[in-house]
């Protein structure tokens, strides 16, 4: 996925943290909403052993700051995911 523009895609992108599937989701219409640029990982067919219903989502690295608080306000409601490991380092 990406931001607004084909030609708008950033130079380095970086993670923000690990979610649900439901808050990636959620975080990810979020990021659209601000014109953020985003992209995301599922775990393998293996690694799903360990990271079971875990979606990596990486962001433009110059508008991280602002994807930690629209991830943290996502997350605000429901509390911190139970299979999310260090959310983009927002929980200590």
């Amino acid at each position: 996925m990406k931001g607004s523009d084909a030609g708008d895609w950033p130079a380095h992108t970086v993670h923000l943290g690990r979610f649900t599937r439901k808050h990636a989701n959620t975080i990810a219409g979020e990021l659209e909403r601000v014109h953020i640029a985003w992209w995301y990982k599922e775990p393998g067919w293996l690694s799903t052993v360990w990271e079971f219903g875990s979606v990596r989502l990486f962001v433009d690295r110059e508008r991280l700051s602002e994807a930690k608080e629209i991830a943290a306000r996502v997350l605000g409601a429901d509390g911190i995911p139970p299979d999310a490991a260090d959310p983009g380092g927002l929980f200590g």
